[in-house]
């Protein structure tokens, strides 16, 4: 950083610079970093909004350019979040398979591939008699699937699509199947039961149907989840 010509010192004898003044280097050095390191069109948390700012949905930022968000990119808080992210999808066994953390459609997207429209589908209202736990079952039919092929699944935070604005209320429920377009479904954003019968996906190899369970935890769920045998649930 030049310290030269500055008020109240004299020449060649650089002044002390103020704190306004270093932020700014800072910032431009971060920015410059960035430049050589980051390609925005590959970068699944940058968004420019209809005002023309920038936006950063990992951070939920607005930046008024695109260095502003290669400088914020570089810093601590973003950084910070970026491990948090990592650290969760690899808890939760993301990131394998072919899916893509951070993506909407959360499968590697082959090139030249020739889409053949939506798979057809069926969502039905399930509750565990025991727990009175609510969830939803999805059957998928897949006729014309790739061989070999098996349809991918992946739960998507509001925060992560594009497709319209954020909503903490809910989540998206995506699946993919080659050569189908991929789809998704807004659902309540609630933690998923993982357990053993709960929480399930099997795919029919001769009927190409795919079927997938999730059902939602509740305060029953989380105080008798670990009780060998639950009493029946209230009528």
């Amino acid at each position: 950083m030049d310290y030269n010509n500055r008020a109240g010192s004299k020449f060649g004898g650089g002044g002390v610079a103020s704190q306004s003044a270093t932020n700014a280097d800072r910032r431009e050095r971060l920015r410059k970093l960035a430049l050589e390191t980051i390609d925005l069109d590959k970068d699944p948390y940058f968004f420019k909004n209809h005002v023309g700012s920038y936006e950063c949905r990992l951070c939920l930022t607005v930046h008024q350019n695109e260095g502003s968000y290669l400088a914020h990119t570089q810093g601590r808080k973003h950084q910070t979040n970026l491990a948090r992210r990592a650290a969760k999808e690899q808890k939760e066994g993301k990131g394998q398979d072919g899916l893509t953390p951070g993506l909407l459609a959360g499968v590697q997207v082959k090139k030249n591939l020739i889409r053949i429209g939506r798979p057809g589908y069926r969502i039905t209202k399930v509750r565990d008699p025991n727990t009175r736990q609510f969830g939803l079952r999805f059957q998928f039919q897949f006729p014309d699937i790739a061989p070999g092929t098996e349809p991918k699944v992946r739960i998507m935070s509001a925060y992560e699509q594009r497709g319209e604005d954020p909503d903490p209320n809910y989540q998206y429920f995506v699946i993919a199947g080659d050569p189908y377009e991929t789809i998704a479904f807004k659902i309540p954003a609630l933690e998923i039961d993982r357990r053993e019968g709960k929480h399930y996906n099997w795919f029919d190899e001769d009927g190409k149907d795919f079927w997938v369970q999730l059902i939602f935890k509740n305060e029953s769920s989380d105080r008798y989840g670990a009780a060998p045998g639950l009493a029946p649930g209230r009528k």
